[in-house]
């Protein structure tokens, strides 16, 4: 392979596994809370979507990021009043928001923009542009093709795990939110909201939802299509199974699965020892390891101890 073919790949790599990453990282604070969150894809359809619809409508990709991001709240919302408030069971509750999202999109789409499904291309302005960092064409083609132009949203998608990971095991709220998934009764025996410190887990999913969302509709394409999400939620879940709930680890376990479609999409039909790999095999890889994965290390991978049991206060 080639120097700049390989990092051609890399920067695709790069591009394909941020979406992954910003889910990733949602899924790791609501289940750190003891809130399992099988609608991670849901709230990334429904940002995508109103990213692109309000960011059309309006001319500004940030003010469509800013609805993505109110959209998915608003499931995140959703979400801690059926599984917390109500009690209800978590993965129901996920999978609700899913099918809600699919059906939603393509109908407010198809009344909105008179187009089932999608909505118009986005022009300059109404999406994210690649941002061309200092010196990029003078250090090398290792930082102006690697480093350097990508949207601001992928920055802000790596800076958000070094954040992530000081929030969660450097500060107060990080320590509470962690023992609210491991033992709720300890922390509402020390006066502290167990429903609270939740809700505020799920607003911080709805947060990075939201800009993965946005990310794929105003950044990685010019608009919306219908299910464009394409399992990434779940994907995004196997990932997080795979960093046994760390913050750095869910890092390079993203990068791997978009190593994966990286590749499927630079080599359609991939030799390796005169065997010709076909392209259904290669479009299904990252798929194929998303089973694997839970298949493999769900055992091994232990998640917090209260995730996924609504917390009854005892009278």
């Amino acid at each position: 392979m080639e120097f700049l073919t390989l990092l051609q790949v890399l920067d695709s790599t790069v591009r394909l596994a941020i979406p992954l990453l910003l889910a990733c990282l949602a899924g790791l604070f609501s289940e750190r809370a003891g809130i399992f969150d099988i609608g991670l894809e849901g709230k990334m359809l429904m940002a995508a979507f109103f990213s692109a619809a309000v960011a059309y409508v309006s001319g500004s990709a940030w003010v469509g990021l800013l609805a993505g991001i109110g959209s998915s709240m608003m499931l995140s919302g959703l979400h801690g009043l059926a599984s917390i408030t109500f009690r209800g069971n978590q993965l129901i509750s996920g999978v609700a928001i899913n099918f809600l999202a699919a059906g939603l999109t393509v109908l407010i789409a198809a009344d909105w923009f008179e187009e089932a499904g999608r909505t118009p291309s986005l022009g300059t302005g109404a999406r994210f542009e690649p941002l061309s960092l200092p010196f990029a064409h003078s250090l090398g083609p290792v930082y102006g093709e690697l480093v350097s132009g990508h949207t601001i949203l992928v920055y802000l998608a790596f800076l958000s795990v070094p954040v992530s990971w000081w929030v969660l095991y450097r500060t107060r709220f990080g320590l509470r939110l962690r023992a609210v998934g491991e033992n709720p009764e300890a922390v509402d025996t020390a006066g502290i909201s167990v429903p609270g410190m939740r809700f505020a887990a799920l607003a911080i999913c709805g947060v990075l939802c939201g800009v993965a969302g946005a990310y794929l509709s105003t950044a990685l394409q010019a608009g919306f299509v219908k299910d464009m999400t394409a399992g990434r939620g779940f994907i995004a879940l196997a990932a997080l199974i795979f960093a046994k709930w760390r913050p750095w680890h869910a890092l390079w376990a993203t990068l791997l699965f978009g190593l994966l479609q990286a590749v499927a999409l630079r080599y359609q039909n991939l030799e390796l020892g005169g065997i010709t790999i076909p392209t259904q095999l290669m479009d299904a890889a990252p798929y194929i390891l998303t089973v694997v994965i839970l298949a493999g290390f769900v055992g091994k991978a232990i998640p917090p101890k209260s995730g996924g049991v609504p917390y009854v206060k005892e009278r």
